[in-house]
């Protein structure tokens, strides 16, 4: 293909970048994500008198000032966009292949590292939008605190320019970047990116993190100046992140920080190598051309077949409509199976050994080790499996089709049974411990996390229309239950053996009804002609 010339690649890379800032800000994740953030924002700062906090230096916290409400929403936005605003970026190529644009883009003169520069600008511009509605909060936020009246533009923005905004162009990056690695680019690519973050969020706020990392110690360092010069006996070190205090923290003053060349220039590496990691797909991108398919281009070339005439029409005999007395009763079992087929379709034989050995695990484990190491390890396997759950009608495009059989909800009780089938294999080798042991409280749990995983997957499913959103929760959920946090333990994980979970199994096991109510709702209420009508309604224009 021949190249543009530069004004017109200019041209044609903000012409991409627009249309997929566009396109973002009308899904409904965008704004689900953007009011986190903003959730965030206000968390960030707390009330004066509040027993937590997120950003502190031992028993001190900064005066809430333009330079310390800046710089504590940007930390806290820095580390929520780079995990969610990940999620939200993610997937233009594949975007672009099933709406027929990737043909359109193919059939120009548009290079592909233009394309690629476009769709990682795309990607920033998103993320930066939702910076710069956290930068508005920051001022809302200081006044509404009252501890300063002034102010200061440049200290409140400093902190999203040079420590927030770098960070941003690198997870834009990264999101296009595993959209075209074989093997990233479906849901493996969103469960390995949570533990990249995690990483990222704690080796990032060291001093000796890569090119300055988060960017947060250069701050820290004027923070912990103004401190002693203050307080000369202030002990402690930097924590980012909610924290539970006892008595409300000591206030000290800090003017903000005045960014060094050499913390510059790393920050700007990392805004260069971003650009790099963005354009290195061009290296193996097919651009959507089908002859530059390898398995299209060694694909033996059939021929077609004879034409033959067309047998006539068998006539059936008329029956009525299919109910479950013509049925026999066998309707669901049919139903059920034929979802559990669907959906561990395509699992690979040592995906199932993998399985197995961890069930199997179990019955070497000591003590409470069943429900401790191995249930958690165990219910992360499927989780690519459970995504699946309420999100491939639409994925596919049959959703419609679905939606105008006879009692859908069938269909979709079939679904959730096969999830709850999948979800009982995978943590078989726990339970049978727990029932060896006459664990009781532990087989409540077991059951009922049983039930909630699936209706949590099969809600988030239906109502996105995607499997995105169940992978970017269940993860920091699974992440929380597996490492102590008995409040999110949905598991029983944390508890001591023939003890109740903080969590208890009733309260879970209604969650789960809900869940699953929230998909049955609509369907019982909806007549069969909206059905027949598709997600608009019977009234919309065709």
């Amino acid at each position: 293909m021949s190249a543009a010339p530069a004004g017109r690649g200019l041209g044609a890379v903000a012409g991409v970048a627009l249309a997929d800032l566009r396109d973002r800000i009308r899904r409904p994740s965008y704004a689900v994500t953007l009011l986190a953030a903003v959730a965030l924002g206000w968390l960030a700062v707390p009330a004066p008198g509040a027993h937590w906090v997120i950003l502190q230096i031992g028993d001190h916290r900064g005066t809430y000032n333009s330079a310390y409400v800046g710089l504590a929403t940007a930390l806290a936005g820095t580390l929520w966009l780079a995990l969610g605003g990940f999620y939200v970026v993610r997937g233009v190529p594949a975007r672009d292949e099933s709406s027929g644009v990737g043909r359109l883009l193919a059939a120009t003169p548009l290079r592909t590292t233009a394309y690629f520069a476009g769709k990682l600008l795309g990607n920033v511009l998103v993320l930066a939008s939702m910076l710069v509605v956290l930068a508005v909060t920051a001022p809302v936020m200081q006044l509404l605190r009252g501890e300063s009246r002034t102010v200061d533009p440049v200290a409140l923005l400093l902190p999203f320019a040079v420590l927030a905004l770098p960070v941003m162009v690198a997870v834009a990056a990264a999101a296009l970047l595993t959209d075209t690695v074989p093997g990233l680019r479906g849901g493996l690519g969103n469960v390995v990116w949570f533990f990249v973050w995690l990483a990222f969020a704690f080796a990032g706020q060291g001093p000796g993190a890569p090119l300055g990392g988060i960017g947060v110690h250069e701050a820290t360092r004027s923070m912990r100046a103004d401190l002693l010069a203050q307080a000369p006996g202030a002990r402690g070190d930097f924590s980012l992140g909610f924290t539970y205090t006892d008595t409300p923290l000591r206030v000290f003053t800090w003017d903000g920080f005045t960014p060094g060349g050499s913390f510059l220039l790393g920050r700007a590496a990392i805004v260069a190598l971003a650009v790099l990691c963005a354009l290195l797909p061009g290296l193996w991108f097919t651009r959507f051309d089908p002859a530059r398919t390898r398995a299209r281009a060694t694909a033996p070339v059939r021929p077609p077949a004879p034409r033959q005439a067309a047998a006539p029409p068998r006539t059936a005999p008329v029956q009525g409509p299919l109910t479950p007395a013509r049925t026999g009763g066998l309707l669901f079992p049919r139903l059920y199976a034929a979802e559990l087929r669907i959906l561990v379709q395509g699992t690979r034989w040592w995906w199932w050994s993998a399985a197995a050995l961890t069930t199997l695990t179990a019955f070497a484990a000591t003590g409470s080790g069943a429900t401790r190491f191995v249930l958690p390890a165990a219910w992360i396997w499927p989780v690519l499996l459970w995504s699946r759950l309420g999100s491939q009608a639409a994925e596919h495009r049959v959703d419609t089709l679905l939606g105008a059989a006879p009692r859908p909800y069938r269909r979709v009780l079939a679904e959730w049974a096969a999830g709850v089938t999948l979800t009982a294999v995978t943590g078989l080798g726990p339970l049978a411990v727990l029932l060896r042991d006459g664990d009781s409280p532990g087989v409540a749990c077991w059951l009922a996390a049983a039930a909630f995983i699936p209706s949590l997957a099969l809600a988030l499913g239906t109502r996105s229309r995607g499997h995105r959103l169940f992978q970017g929760l269940y993860v920091p959920l699974w992440y929380a239950a597996a490492n102590g946090l008995s409040a999110l333990d949905f598991m029983g994980a944390t508890r001591a053996p023939g003890t109740s979970a903080t969590l208890p199994p009733p309260v879970l096991a209604a969650l789960s009804a809900l869940l699953l109510g929230t998909v049955l709702a609509p369907l019982l209420r909806r007549p069969a002609a909206a059905r027949l009508s598709g997600p608009a309604g019977p009234g919309s224009p065709p």
